[in-house]
């Protein structure tokens, strides 16, 4: 359980991070807003279209008498925006790394510099276009099992009591995992570790993953708070991933904030 700790400490300590680097705060900023702005429109189609869609997919119900059709119906359509606030968390945080590409790199390397003893970041070496390729490639095969956790939570969801309780924990674990992995892989894909290695790597430390992703899904879940927390949060993985990887650092404050993980 100690792990959960130590998870949401990397978070905190990615925001201390930027809060004394302000120039590097303000550089992380602007790919989220531009997000931002694009997933608040999506999200203000859908909830407008909503009821129409629901219709749409439930023809059988016309049929059906008060007050049972508007409660069906109702559930539905709450049960699809919730699922797209779902898919709009995980997402939002793969098309803005996608989208600021340059300038999280830019902004993870500076954290590597900071705390790294000889004041270097590992580079990957790779064409922009390249890593921009990988990126993509990768946030795709992420998005293909959030969609399919989705979809299988959103079926649980119907399962009375357990729909209304477990479903909606697991469904936080479930994208605060992913979005873990997601913000790390800045960080890790400089270093070349492959999506797989990454997820095994994550998985093995699932409790420090789950410290660190639960409390910002939730925190993403208020608006304009994900655009602001975006910079910290690329910090705080990068400084979770030397810590992973077993990188020495320079700064006190980060060093050996995670015991080795045990041998087999």
């Amino acid at each position: 359980m100690r792990d959960l700790g130590v998870g949401f400490g990397y978070l905190m300590k990615g925001q201390r991070w930027v809060g004394r680097h302000g120039k590097s705060y303000g550089f992380g900023l602007l790919p989220g807003l531009v997000t931002f702005v694009l997933y608040v429109g999506a999200l203000i189609g859908l909830g407008y279209g909503a009821d129409d869609l629901t219709a749409w997919a439930t023809p059988f119900a016309d049929d059906w008498g008060s007050p049972w059709l508007g409660l069906f119906r109702g559930a539905l359509t709450a049960l699809l925006f919730a699922l797209a606030l779902f898919l709009a968390v995980i997402t939002f945080t793969a098309v803005t790394l996608l989208v600021g590409q340059p300038f999280y790199e830019e902004l993870s390397e500076r954290v590597d510099r900071s705390v790294s003893p000889d004041g270097t970041a590992p580079e990957s070496g790779l064409p922009l276009v390249r890593e921009l390729w990988i990126s993509a490639r990768d946030s795709v095969r992420v998005l293909a099992r959030v969609v399919l956790y989705g979809v299988l939570l959103f079926a649980c969801g119907f399962i009375p009591v357990v729909g209304q309780t477990a479903v909606p924990v697991i469904g936080f674990c479930v994208s605060g995992f992913f979005l873990a992995e997601e913000l790390a892989a800045v960080a890790l894909q400089r270093r070349g570790v492959e999506l797989k290695q990454r997820l095994a790597l994550l998985r093995g430390r699932r409790l420090l993953t789950l410290g660190f992703g639960v409390p910002l899904t939730l925190a993403f879940l208020v608006p304009l708070v994900a655009v602001f927390l975006m910079p910290g949060a690329v910090a705080g993985a990068t400084l979770m991933a030397r810590d992973l990887l077993e990188e020495p650092s320079a700064d006190a404050d980060h060093a050996g904030a995670v015991p080795p993980p045990p041998t087999a």
